[in-house]
């Protein structure tokens, strides 16, 4: 046989030949098997090292992105049901004498052409529950001069409240009321606080009922307020509006922090700056109350002044120092022998840090106590102060 007819007669079988495996090879990619699949046994066996060819990035499958109930999911919702049960609407009712006549002929005829009527006020606020026999704390500007005080619980219920005692110079209030099985919050501690911890705000904003806001902690030990006497206020960009006075300031755990107080007016254009009563500070106000009906403060009968920085570093004295504005007739300092004017610069050895500074060491001294008080005298413009230091009884802070 010749090669001419030997090829032939083999090509018809080499046609089949790769037909049978093209059509193999198809079968094998549309199955999802690889074409090619060497035993990575019989290469080992060999003593072949396997090596694995980076695939084509276009051939690869889009990866999936995981399911969004898979992301972790910051929530405050267990917070919230631990401290909203305890944190009340309270509702008061005021009688205010106003004048009924006001126009022109008052001008004319004084007195004589005006007449007043009494008008009852409405207003309302929030509180927190204190403890499981219902004393519940809320701010003293929120009762003040009410003639009826109610209190509403968050399940719904009702009761008329009485006042237990009040401290006007940290603007807090106990009340009681007669409702059995009262959620009481749980107090946490203020004084490990640090800026930037999450708070939540609970309280009743412009009536609409409970509200719950949240922010951070933006600062500590703010005063200078005007609020009250003694201030030390937690700052907070939570929303804080009117009606939430005396609600509750909690952690991300639902731990009283704070009381909400105060928030600074938005018609100056001031938005986020809110101010909460310390839970330390709280805790002592409102047990003093209830086991004394009040809280008895140190007084010395001195109205002290701030004296700015530049001026002190001016005139030689102590940055922190502070003047002393006043003095209450028959008070300890004035028959201790200071006088208006003179330059107080320690208290018990302590360096003073300012007038509030100054009233808060003194008012935290028990009345028959005796404190140690160092001034400066003498006209700094020509002469150097004399320093003088004297011991002195400390009376009761006088109620307002």
């Amino acid at each position: 046989m010749t090669a001419r007819k030997t090829l032939a007669w083999l090509w018809p079988w080499v046609t089949l030949g790769l037909a049978v495996a093209l059509g193999w090879m198809l079968w094998d990619q549309r199955s999802g098997a690889p074409a090619v699949a060497p035993s990575a046994t019989s290469t080992q066996a060999a003593g072949q090292a396997v090596t694995a060819e980076p695939a084509d990035a276009s051939s690869q499958a889009p990866a999936v992105p995981a399911a969004a109930s898979d992301a972790p999911l910051v929530s405050y919702a267990d917070a919230v049901a631990l401290a909203a049960p305890a944190v009340v609407n309270i509702y008061t009712e005021r009688v205010v004498r106003v004048r009924q006549y006001p126009g022109n002929l008052e001008q004319l005829f004084g007195d004589a052409w005006s007449a007043y009527r009494d008008r009852v006020e409405q207003s309302l606020g929030s509180g927190v529950v204190y403890d499981g026999i219902g004393h519940v704390v809320t701010n003293f500007h929120v009762v003040q001069n009410a003639q009826q005080i109610r209190v509403q619980l968050k399940d719904g219920r009702q009761a008329d409240a009485t006042v237990v005692g009040v401290d006007p110079d940290t603007d807090l209030a106990v009340l009681r009321i007669a409702l059995k099985n009262v959620p009481a919050m749980t107090l946490g501690r203020s004084d490990r606080l640090r800026v930037g911890d999450p708070v939540l705000a609970i309280g009743n904003p412009l009536g609409l009922g409970q509200t719950v806001t949240q922010g951070i902690v933006s600062a500590t030990g703010r005063g200078r307020l005007g609020v009250s006497t003694f201030e030390n206020f937690i700052q907070t960009d939570a929303a804080i509006n009117f009606g939430n006075s005396g609600g509750a300031l909690v952690d991300g755990r639902g731990m009283l922090i704070g009381i909400n107080t105060a928030v600074l007016s938005r018609e100056a254009g001031i938005e986020g700056i809110g101010f909460a009563i310390p839970v330390d500070l709280v805790r002592g106000v409102v047990d003093e109350i209830l086991a004394k009906g009040r809280v008895a403060r140190g007084w010395v009968g001195v109205v002290p002044q701030d004296i700015p920085a530049e001026h002190a570093r001016q005139f030689g004295f102590p940055v922190g120092a502070v003047v002393v504005a006043g003095l209450y007739v028959g008070s300890p300092a004035l028959e201790a022998g200071m006088q208006r004017g003179d330059i107080i610069t320690e208290i018990d050895g302590q360096s003073v840090r300012g007038a509030q500074d100054a009233l808060a060491r003194i008012a935290q001294l028990r009345p028959g106590q005796t404190t140690r008080i160092t001034w400066l005298r003498g006209p700094p413009f020509n002469e150097t102060p004399q320093a003088i230091t004297v011991k002195m009884l400390v009376a009761e802070r006088p109620r307002r």
